[in-house]
């Protein structure tokens, strides 16, 4: 398997479109087919160009631009995550809707914080690592579009399946929010973990 072909896949699977129709049904369920495209196409052109300036500019965005540690981000991003599973134990699916808000941008809130987050942040900047610039911007692009592709599919499917199940989809994700919240605190408690680690080497090495 090439680096191209690497660099995708790891994009694609810290966006993961199956868990993030999750964080949209209140959005799937609002939106005509029309309008949830073009909402997502806006939300993957966000994404593509902050995806890409992390990939580009690396850890010198952290150290350079923000004056900031990547262990710091990493704790930070941590703490979000954990407070986002914790939100979906308590509430389910509806949490991602009240940390989002009632956005009047709602591509700009669709990708901040579903599509960037502290994950995808640090993959794009792996990704600029291994890469020349073209192939790392012409991964990430891709892996966006194959998000978007299967989520306007899944979108199409859960408006098809709503109409004679209603009360078996809501159910659905309700619990598949829940489970979520397993893995979104794992992966949580792991950067937390890592930006602990990486401060602890800055300052004992």
């Amino acid at each position: 398997m090439n680096e191209f072909t690497r660099s995708i896949l790891l994009l694609l699977v810290l966006l993961n479109p199956f868990l993030v129709i999750v964080y949209l049904i209140d959005i799937v369920q609002k939106l005509d087919n029309k309008q949830f495209r073009r909402v997502l196409v806006r939300a993957g052109l966000i994404s593509c160009v902050a995806f890409c300036s992390f990939a580009v500019l690396g850890d010198r965005i952290f150290s350079d631009v923000f004056q900031i540690r990547f262990a710091s981000f990493q704790l930070f991003g941590g703490i979000v995550f954990l407070l986002i599973g914790l939100q979906f134990v308590f509430r389910g699916p509806t949490a991602i809707e009240i940390l989002r808000g009632e956005s009047k941008h709602i591509a700009g809130a669709i990708a901040m914080p579903v599509l960037i987050g502290p994950g995808t942040i640090s993959a794009s900047v792996v990704i600029g690592k291994r890469n020349d610039i073209l192939i790392s911007c012409a991964s990430i692009i891709v892996a966006v579009m194959l998000c978007i592709l299967v989520l306007v599919f899944l979108k199409f499917l859960h408006d098809v399946i709503r109409q004679k199940r209603e009360e078996l989809i809501e159910r659905y994700f309700d619990l598949a929010g829940r489970i979520t919240a397993l893995f979104v605190g794992s992966v949580a408690i792991e950067m937390i973990m890592a930006g602990v680690k990486s401060w602890l080497n800055l300052h004992w090495s």
